[in-house]
């Protein structure tokens, strides 16, 4: 059932790319209405509402499309092939008709009237042919498991092949491993099948020779720039081999010209590094893991002297988006990931940009950029600038207990609240635990801060007092004060709340009230035209709360 607590965030969401709200009053195409579903499902899946004005501010205007639920769900699934649950919802302000579409099945596109639909705006198209390639291709067998009829075991390299143990070794804590032969070894990790060694054995741990006959594509290209001037770059490193031979040096590179950014708090001085070892390590290993090996191009690592630049050949992973990388696992290459996974350099259950997100947060960096992605490379730019030493000081006052216990949704609703005091629904929960260790705290008109307690371990008390806002009997201080000021023309409401823009006019009335209850102000007249008047010349500091009042 959809409930009007949801109803009221389709109100207020400024835009969902998986809800397509319809006003609908009178009624509503039927065939509209399923290539609209067909379009969602190739796009993941959503909701049709029907009964919402689409443009803001929305609001319910109710619809009398369908009254027969059960017969246009019934319809629907001959139309669609695909269950699409219909709901209503009785809100104060009409009804409102919702159709929950499923994700169309993987590897397949759902097709209406001969076309395959998705939307373009507030319309309808046919889908483009690069965008059904890459949904038919999600059935496509891990090309990094499929073995390089050409290449032989003697083409690995003995080095890299003794850095992959040793990290298994060390992660597996198993000393088995240690005492196994080569071969066994790259059996057991699926790199060797019958002998031959996969594709994904060549990217992890090919020689150069190996890698320019069979995979030459199989290269990172770093390239360090001072400026964002065209020309040649000041440093060039051709990667041309397995992936365990260059990994470390690829960062030594970054590091050489990682400046540290210094921050003065009191007596001591911070050292930032402008770009976390996690964070570029993490963002290589995701290039190497999920790009499009069946593709020619080079993975691409730029760096300036604040931001950094990785581009690898082919979109993101089927069912991947912008949007919901941080929640969706799907690996390009199986084989490739399962061998990192071994090492201990990536978690199976994620695609590590998890891990690059909270790093940022605690850094106090921006949120990594995806400008640049479509459907035939994923760019990603990570920006060093410190946004807020301060913020990174106040999170070392978290204990490290704490730190580990969070997950990415509890570092993003952190950085939220420091950065803009209001968090999106989707990290209410998030949130609201917190709130219950005490990190975070509510204020007015449902925004938060970072709690007393972390200023207060910052040295920092009077900011936590200025974000809070003035208590309330200071409040009525400044509208007595311009209450007297206003003399006998009196203050409008609209002056009132001039002073406390921060305050609804609500709470602006209250407190208003409580001065008049306190004899030292009074109304003249009734309507909206009614103005405010000083009644004595009672002294601010006496003024205090009604009894009863909140503080």
């Amino acid at each position: 059932m959809i409930s009007l607590e949801q109803v009221d965030r389709w109100l207020a969401a400024r835009e969902d790319e998986h809800v397509e709200l319809k006003e609908a009053k009178r009624s509503f195409s039927f065939d509209e209405l399923v290539r609209y579903c067909a379009a969602l499902a190739n796009e993941g899946g959503g909701h049709v509402v029907l009964g919402i004005s689409p443009k803001i501010p929305r609001r319910v205007v109710g619809s009398e499309a369908f009254r027969s639920l059960p017969k246009v769900a019934h319809d629907l699934l001959n139309r669609v092939r695909l269950r699409i649950q219909v709901d209503e919802a009785c809100h104060p302000d009409g009804r409102v008709v919702v159709f929950t579409v499923p994700s169309r099945p993987v590897g397949m596109a759902v097709e209406v009237d001969g076309q395959y639909w998705m939307r373009a705006g507030e319309s309808l198209t046919g889908m483009t042919p690069d965008r059904l390639r890459t949904i038919f291709a999600e059935t496509t067998p891990d090309f990094s498991a499929q073995p390089c009829l050409q290449a032989t075991a003697s083409d690995l390299e003995p080095s890299s092949i003794a850095e992959f143990r040793a990290r298994w070794a060390r992660k597996s804590g198993d000393p088995r491993i240690a005492a196994m032969s080569d071969d066994q070894a790259l059996s057991d990790a699926g790199l060797v099948v019958d002998g031959v060694p996969t594709y994904a054995a060549l990217v992890l741990l090919g020689s150069w020779r190996v890698l320019l006959r069979h995979l030459p594509q199989a290269e990172v290209v770093f390239e360090y720039r001072s400026s964002d001037a065209t020309g040649p770059a000041q440093q060039r490193l051709d990667l041309r081999e397995g992936f365990f031979a260059w990994y470390d040096r690829l960062w030594a590179a970054v590091n050489a010209r990682n400046d540290l950014q210094h921050y003065q708090e009191g007596l001591f001085v911070w050292d930032i590094p402008t770009f976390d070892e996690g964070v570029v390590r993490e963002l290589v290993l995701n290039a190497v893991s999920h790009r499009d090996y069946r593709l020619q191009g080079s993975v691409f690592v730029r760096q300036y002297p604040r931001r950094l630049e990785i581009t690898s050949p082919g979109g993101l992973p089927p069912g991947v988006t912008v949007e919901n990388i941080l929640w969706k696992q799907a690996p390009g290459n199986q084989r490739i990931c399962e061998a990192f996974q071994r090492c201990g350099l990536v978690e199976r259950s994620g695609q590590g940009m998890n891990r690059v997100v909270e790093r940022c947060v605690l850094n106090s960096n921006p949120m990594p950029e995806f400008k640049g992605t479509d459907a035939y490379q994923v760019s990603v730019t990570i920006n060093g600038v410190v946004e807020d030493p301060r913020f990174v000081s106040m999170l070392s006052r978290v204990s490290q207990e704490q730190l580990e216990r969070f997950g990415t949704e509890h570092f993003l609703a952190l950085s939220v609240v420091h950065r803009e005091g209001r968090a999106p629904d989707s990290l209410r929960v998030a949130l609201e635990h917190l709130v219950d260790l005490g990190l975070v705290e509510k204020a007015r008109r449902g925004r938060h801060i970072l709690s007393r307690r972390l200023y207060a371990a910052l040295g920092q008390p009077g900011v936590y007092t200025r974000r809070v806002g003035l208590d309330r009997d200071t409040n009525k201080q400044l509208l007595l004060k311009h209450i007297r000021e206003s003399g006998e023309q009196g203050a409008r409401m609209e002056e009132l709340m001039q002073v406390l823009p921060a305050l609804t006019r609500g709470q602006v009335k209250s407190l208003v009230s409580d001065l008049k209850r306190a004899g030292l102000a009074r109304p003249r007249g009734r309507t909206r035209a009614a103005v405010w008047l000083a009644i004595d010349e009672t002294e601010p500091n006496q003024i205090q709360s009604p009894p009863n009042g909140k503080g």
